[in-house]
């Protein structure tokens, strides 16, 4: 059971991944000693990490959702396989367990998806069906979250967590709540804005697997000095770059029916239901996607009653979706950051 620390805690760290300890006691109303205590915990008993993550628009990315169905002895070994490549994140087990759902990141300017749709995939004779949808736009996910779970800190509190404004609007954080893919809204891509070098690149890949990693820590990974990872970090922080993202498993904050909802919507209100939905307390992700469903939503409930209630008087009531498919999701392979022990997510989804 959390308590109010440890939801405070949570808050905090999806409002500024990298805030020091000391200031969210303060802003809690208790001590470093305990706020680094319930992080620790956290971390051992409920998934919780933070993790950096490249802004796709800078990073030069495009995004791709996969949906593969399999047989169902061969699903496990696919899905973890699929997990364990570097371009992959939010691994996801869905409709009775034959199917995975997966988010793999691309080159924009490569082959990469198509090579491994048309190659890697294929050679696995287990699997009898493959689709493809390019994410085009983030209604809802990132540091927005899930509000399910940002309920715990008062305006004022929030407040004082903010990190540095960001010259870019806020990335779109996807956050191992279930939110799937995280991509922030267009950012100036103007020719005056450098392109990430390779020094960022390795620092990003460090921030990738602990987003709280000391600048000593970020120096020994990148062989810079400190004072070097603290000046990058700050710049790419502040155009909007790089954003941090907070996992931990949904079922601890009570979410423990979760579903993936592919929708089709006539385009011409495709904005608009988007943006409604998006509103929507139940949701973690609301995607516009090419593909015969053209909107993707992940929905986190408490219940399965509360899920065929939120189905048949939230979206039931919305005329312009046209065919609704729900996927319920059995388990989370891989969430926002690289396979780790520390960041199974086997504790419910």
């Amino acid at each position: 059971m959390l308590d109010e620390v440890d939801r405070g805690l949570i808050h905090a760290l999806h409002i500024d991944g990298r805030a020091p300890f000391g200031r969210i006691a303060e802003v809690l109303g208790t001590s470093t000693q305990t706020v680094a205590r319930r992080y620790r915990r956290l971390r051992a008993e409920a998934a919780l990490r933070v993790v950096g993550l490249p802004n796709p628009d800078r990073a030069g990315q495009n995004q791709w959702m996969i949906r593969l169905t399999a047989t169902p002895s061969t699903v496990q070994d696919l899905s973890q396989s699929l997990a364990r490549r570097a371009d992959t994140s939010w691994v996801k087990l869905a409709s009775g367990g034959t199917e995975i759902f997966a988010v793999i990141h691309a080159s924009s300017d490569t082959q990469a998806v198509p090579t491994l749709l048309l190659h890697d995939i294929p050679r696995r004779a287990s699997i009898t069906a493959v689709s493809a949808h390019c994410l085009l736009h983030t209604y809802l996910g990132g540091p927005t979250a899930w509000r399910g779970h940002l309920e715990a800190l008062t305006d004022q509190q929030q407040q004082q967590l903010e990190p540095p404004r960001a010259t870019d609007p806020p990335a779109s954080r996807s956050s191992a709540t279930g939110e799937l893919s995280p991509r922030p809204p267009a950012t100036d891509t103007s020719p005056l804005r450098a392109p990430l070098t390779r020094a960022d690149h390795d620092l990003i890949d460090a921030l990738r697997q602990d987003g709280r990693a000391t600048h000593a820590d970020l120096a020994a990974a990148t062989g810079v000095s400190q004072a070097t990872v603290a000046r990058r970090l700050a710049d790419l922080r502040a155009n909007g770059a790089i954003f941090f993202d907070v996992e931990i498993a949904p079922a601890v904050l009570g979410a423990t029916t979760q579903a993936l909802l592919w929708m089709t919507v006539q385009p011409g209100h495709l904005d608009r239901v988007a943006t409604t939905l998006a509103g929507h307390r139940e949701l973690a992700l609301v995607a516009a996607t090419t593909g015969r469903t053209n909107l993707l939503a992940n929905a986190l409930c408490r219940s399965p009653a509360d899920l065929h209630d939120y189905l048949t008087h939230r979206l039931g009531g919305l005329d312009a979706i046209h065919a609704l498919e729900t996927a319920p999701v059995l388990h989370t392979v891989k969430a926002a950051g690289p396979l780790t022990p520390a960041a199974s997510f086997a504790r419910g989804n």
